[in-house]
């Protein structure tokens, strides 16, 4: 009796796992992060090119102000402690700044989601507009490309806010996670380590910890907590009731939620966070690999690969490797434990351990731990 009581919750366990909700999360967090880190390094080597243009043309203007902003070693320490103060206002006086939270996510929504649309608008529009820039007096010069995907942006926005549709908030968060990952970097595995641990940490306390001294799930309340409609609360003080009656509550985008094929009231949810913080490091490495493959094809032109196979692994594959397991992982415990799990207590073991042991059995542990991306002098003359 007791082994089929066992036999039935372990089939229901894995049903619950290759839920449609659960296989969504995967495939969209994953291609989020490859997406996310292929963009920062396109846009790393824009930069370089506009960089060799005006070493070659220094009295042309040509808009070279890098919208990329790196982590150094003070912030990654502070960031857990910002984050922390962050969620406990929100926790704490919420219901009276639910206004505030509510426009200024729309509006970095909206700029976010433009960042993601203009790569399509640019291959749809540069082709018949070009790349002459409009200016807008004080608010800068931008592309026809730009201008387009920030009115498509701003339209999604306003339909969300209107309809507060599930489909409308996850794309919202799609744009955050991609902007995020592709706009910031990390200079260095040490910052990454500092970083991920840090996050790991506030991520536990938060989740386990947070219900003996505050009688609740701070995380989960947080996440799960929908705001006042600016358009609803707008309406109440000019007394249109209907329009009061039909805006709906907001579920502010910072997490994707997809829902269970099983039971369609049921949401199956995971945290920008979990995404964006193991997407940093994962943007940090491909930006390495690609560093060193440029290093190694200049310096040995024609030598064969190295016949070791751990030197073929790229460090890219093998975090991102170490990311899926990771949140199979998290998965696997949030439904055997039937509680919310701190996701980020199974990716930063999963994601930083194997880089770790991978660079050091490769010889790049040192280098990557400070000054990664520092060019080393190359021999004049090889030994042949």
């Amino acid at each position: 009796m007791g082994e089929e009581q066992l036999s039935e919750t372990t089939t229901v366990t894995a049903f619950s796992i290759v839920d449609s909700s659960r296989l969504s999360t995967f495939v969209i967090s994953i291609l989020l992060i490859v997406y996310g880190s292929f963009r920062s390094l396109n846009l790393e080597r824009e930069n370089k090119e506009k960089e060799k243009e005006k070493e070659k043309a220094p009295y042309t203007s040509t808009d070279n102000e890098s919208q990329m902003q790196t982590i150094d070693t003070c912030q990654a320490m502070f960031l857990p402690v910002g984050a922390s103060a962050s969620l406990l206002i929100m926790f704490l006086f919420f219901d009276s700044l639910q206004m505030i939270f509510a426009i200024f996510t729309a509006i970095l929504a909206t700029v976010a989601f433009a960042f993601l649309l203009l790569p399509m608008c640019q291959y749809m529009i540069q082709p018949c507009a070009g790349a002459q820039k409009i200016s807008f007096g004080m608010c800068g010069r931008f592309t026809a490309a730009e201008i387009v995907a920030f009115c498509l942006s701003f339209m999604i926005v306003c339909v969300w806010i209107l309809t507060g549709h599930w489909l409308l908030m996850d794309a919202l968060g799609m744009g955050l996670c991609v902007a995020f990952i592709a706009l910031v970097r990390l200079p260095s595995l040490k910052v990454s380590t500092m970083l991920l641990v840090g996050l790991l940490i506030y991520d536990v306390f938060w989740v386990f910890f947070s219900s003996y001294i505050f009688s609740a799930n701070v995380m989960v309340k947080v996440a799960t907590r929908p705001a006042e409609n600016p358009v609803g609360l707008f309406a109440k003080k000019l007394h249109l009731t209907g329009l009061v009656r039909d805006a709906p509550k907001l579920s502010l985008p910072a997490k994707l939620v997809f829902p269970s094929s099983q039971n369609s009231s049921h949401f199956n949810m995971l945290g920008l966070g979990d995404i964006v913080m193991p997407g940093l490091l994962l943007c940090f490495v491909l930006r390495y690999d690609t560093y060193k493959k440029s290093q190694l094809t200049s310096v040995e032109a024609g030598v064969p690969p190295p016949p070791n196979y751990v030197q073929r692994i790229s460090y890219f594959h093998c975090s991102l490797i170490g990311y899926f397991l990771g949140l199979l992982t998290a998965t696997v415990s949030s439904e055997v434990f039937k509680a919310a799990q701190p996701a980020l207590l199974y990716l930063v073991p999963f994601t930083l351990l194997p880089l770790l042991t991978m660079a050091y059995l490769k010889g790049d542990l040192r280098r990557m731990w400070h000054e990664p991306f520092i060019q080393s002098s190359a021999p004049k003359h090889l030994e042949v």
